[in-house]
């Protein structure tokens, strides 16, 4: 059995070798034309027979070992040597699909690598830096090195960040994460703004990123104006924490209602009480969340604030002042709020970019933050244009200025 396995392994390991050596040899030919041509075949193959695998069966045949069934395709723009090459990638009703050719995660290591290098050239890298630096054999490179490095990253981070916004987008998620920089030769924290939306379709996609003061009102007014300029329009509902002047920008920009983060708005009204009581208070406070309608859970918020208010007069002004925020979602349709009463939807895109900024440390300037922070986002973007709606046509019709929504091509 042990040897039946490993000539099966040696098998595979084969033919994706030679799958890729294909790929590279279509793509060094002269003729861009019949290359681009080529590598559309060559690669629409090859993500045949990685779907044949994944799903058990070929496209159309009834089979016993089909453990899954294709569901249209997705088209995406491939950038190669020869030029881009347009992909129609397959879509699967249970789980998702990416080509392995495409190295998704190749963008943000090479950012990583270049903000790495940066650091070491300017002479700010910290201890905890030396060993990746080592490792991923960013030791003794040149400023002129680390200068094209950063060039190639910055274009095709800034092209992202920029790019036009179509459509409508009813749902807007807003988190910060904190970073450290270097700044006129002391080090200070620096928010790092990330603006997730989804649209009429049921897509998510990450809409944009900077950088600066997440407290200051002007800071979020021109945040929300610059993805308003780049086309974003029709949000409804603005999902964040609760940053001072956010309310004010998300109103005057888009004339849309805040929702303040429930699960983090726990976590602060808890620290009205002692940790003792908090387990006694924390079950009481969820009662409000079971409610199927927001005039239940109104009245519940004002029963439950009327119950903590002789033991717990803080909370209850605390609760008091914050209602409106907190119960927002309840006036949108009921199959999505789960997704948008907290910022929970991207939260792992903040566990990714925590992790691989530990890795850095100190940032030596604000370009560094955006470069590795951008380009992670890119290939966020990525995973998510091959994976199913992340919400339903039907929930987002009524949201939507247009009616009208296309429903998916069936494949047979």
């Amino acid at each position: 059995m042990i040897g039946f396995e490993c000539e099966t392994n040696l098998k595979d390991l084969t033919m994706t070798d030679e799958k890729m050596a294909l790929l590279e040899l279509v793509e060094q030919a002269s003729d861009g034309d019949f290359v681009r041509e080529m590598l559309a075949f060559a690669a629409g193959r090859m993500m045949d027979m990685e779907v044949e695998a994944r799903t058990g069966a070929p496209p159309g045949a009834r089979s016993a070992t089909r453990t899954a069934q294709r569901n249209g395709y997705r088209a995406r723009s491939w950038d190669t040597r020869a030029g881009p090459v347009e992909l129609a990638i397959p879509k699967l009703r249970k789980g998702s699909y990416f080509p392995t050719f495409l190295e998704p995660r190749k963008t943000a290591e090479k950012a990583l690598l270049a903000v790495i290098q940066e650091a070491c050239v300017q002479g700010i890298s910290t201890r905890s830096v030396d060993d990746p630096v080592r490792a991923m054999g960013a030791s003794g490179v040149s400023k002129s090195q680390v200068s094209r490095l950063v060039g190639e990253i910055d274009d095709r981070v800034n092209s992202f960040l920029s790019r036009p916004i179509e459509g409508e987008w009813p749902y807007l998620w807003i988190d910060a994460t904190y970073l450290k920089l270097r700044q006129g030769g002391r080090i200070v924290s620096i928010a790092v703004i990330i603006a997730v939306g989804v649209n009429t379709d049921g897509r998510r996609e990450v809409l944009g990123g900077a950088t600066g003061p997440s407290e200051a009102e002007a800071f979020w007014t021109d945040f929300l104006r610059s993805l308003a300029d780049r086309g974003l329009r029709g949000v409804k509902l603005v999902v964040a924490d609760a940053h001072a002047g956010l309310r004010a920008a998300a109103g005057r920009v888009f004339n849309a209602t805040l929702q303040r983060c429930r699960v983090h708005w726990l976590r602060n009204a808890l620290a009205h009480a002692h940790a003792k009581q908090r387990p006694a208070i924390t079950a009481l406070l969820r009662t409000i969340f079971t409610e199927h309608t927001a005039d239940d859970a109104s009245r519940q918020w004002r029963h439950v604030t009327d119950r903590l208010r002789e033991g717990f007069p803080k909370l209850a002004d605390f609760m008091e002042r914050t209602e409106a925020d907190v119960l927002a979602y309840m006036g949108f349709p009921k199959e999505h709020w789960t997704q948008i009463s907290s910022t929970n939807p991207i939260e792992r895109v903040n566990r990714e970019i925590r992790r691989r900024c530990d890795v850095v440390g100190i940032f030596p300037n604000d370009a560094a933050v955006i470069r590795l922070v951008g380009a992670m986002m890119l290939e966020q973007n990525d995973e998510w244009a091959v994976c199913r709606r992340y919400m339903t046509l039907e929930g987002l019709a009524a949201l939507s200025h247009n009616h009208t929504i296309s429903l998916p091509v069936m494949v047979a």
